[in-house]
């Protein structure tokens, strides 16, 4: 079952995306080769008016073959493409908006999926601002110097990594993965600006690090089909605020060790499955909010890097030399599935340690 929710969980995130690319395409006439599912060899395919529709063997991913990219090019030599309807014909807006396209659907789904979630359940729990509501006795904050009124403006580790919490919320994500270490406080205290030094201690019926400080009572809004949608995209940003912290952490070559692949998305489908189809569906759209996150980044294998490579041309007045771009997208494979082996090896890691 724990592989049948795997599937399920990437076939919704991956064929949501490649299906933003085909419509924007369509929507502007780019005429496009295939639509797959999937990588490797092809186990059922199905042919339209003019796109070839495929389910491939590894499902790890998937595509759109459209006229005017080298792949589709070569790979389908002997189709006629009527003038105008290739990629590199249509005007550069109208490419941003076809590579944007799979980005917004993962965007879509995740409010979608979110604002459903907290429509079903009736009810939504905004945390409590970052504001100190009472310190613990004898605790790491205490002896810090923190004081109940306290509004936490930024928090930074030894890493250099800071983040600006708006909630209690966002510090509990931005700490989930944190494994301890000297925490610098900046807070504002009755208009005066406090710097607080803070090392958490580990809490065994917690099993995390924690500082001592107590926020106040979530607020609890009803949720109706009106407005399920703020509340969808609260958490979105909530998420989005985390996604970006964590990239910028990554890029300093710090928290390497807690990224997961492709081993942890498994074990996780099944976990979150068990819980039942509320936290499932939950799980889905955190992923397809990352994977659209993920694929902004501008690296030329990706859509963020593709609209990075349109603006150039857009600016210098002609295409990049294209042995220039083939280097630039070879040293990105590269960089990928270097990647890609080693957030395996730590998902392995945690897997039997």
């Amino acid at each position: 079952m724990t592989i049948l929710y795997f599937l399920l969980l990437l076939s919704i995130i991956i064929c949501i995306h490649e299906a933003g690319h085909l419509m924007a395409a369509k929507l502007f006439g780019v005429y496009c080769y295939e639509y797959s599912f999937g990588m490797g060899p092809v186990i059922f395919q199905k042919k339209g008016k003019e796109t070839i529709y495929s389910i491939r063997a590894l499902p790890v991913g998937g595509f759109v073959s459209m006229a005017g990219e080298p792949d589709g090019d070569e790979a389908y030599p002997d189709v006629v493409v009527p003038k105008g309807r290739r990629l590199t014909e249509v005007a550069r807006w109208k490419r941003i908006i076809i590579m944007l396209a799979g980005v917004t659907m993962n965007f879509l789904l995740a409010l979608f999926l979110f604002s459903m979630i907290f429509l079903s359940q009736g009810v939504y729990a905004e945390s409590p601002k970052a504001i100190v509501e009472s310190v613990v006795a004898n605790s790491p904050a205490e002896r810090a110097g923190f004081k109940a009124g306290d509004v936490i403006k930024e928090v930074s580790l030894d890493d250099g990594t800071s983040f600006k919490p708006e909630t209690f919320m966002d510090m509990t994500l931005f700490f989930l993965e944190y494994e301890g270490g000297t925490e610098n406080y900046v807070v504002d205290r009755n208009g005066e600006t406090i710097h607080l030094k803070v090392v958490p201690e580990y809490n065994e019926e917690q099993q995390r690090y924690m500082i001592g400080i107590v926020g106040g009572e979530s607020t609890v809004t009803k949720v109706n089909i009106l407005n399920c949608w703020k509340y969808g995209i609260m958490e979105m940003w909530s998420i989005t605020k985390l996604m970006i912290t964590t990239i910028l952490r990554l890029f300093r070559g710090k928290g390497l060790e807690q990224l997961s692949g492709p081993v942890g998305i498994y074990n996780a489908a099944g976990e979150y499955a068990s819980m039942g189809i509320i936290p499932f569906l939950f799980l889905i759209a955190q992923l397809s909010l990352n994977v659209g996150i993920f694929n902004l980044l501008p690296l030329p294998v990706l859509d963020g890097g593709q609209v990075v490579i349109t603006l150039a041309e857009g600016l210098i007045g002609h295409p990049i030399n294209q042995n220039i771009k083939l280097v630039l997208m070879g040293a990105c494979w590269v960089l990928l599935i270097g990647l890609m082996i080693f957030v395996t090896w730590n998902d392995i890691v945690r897997l039997f340690g």
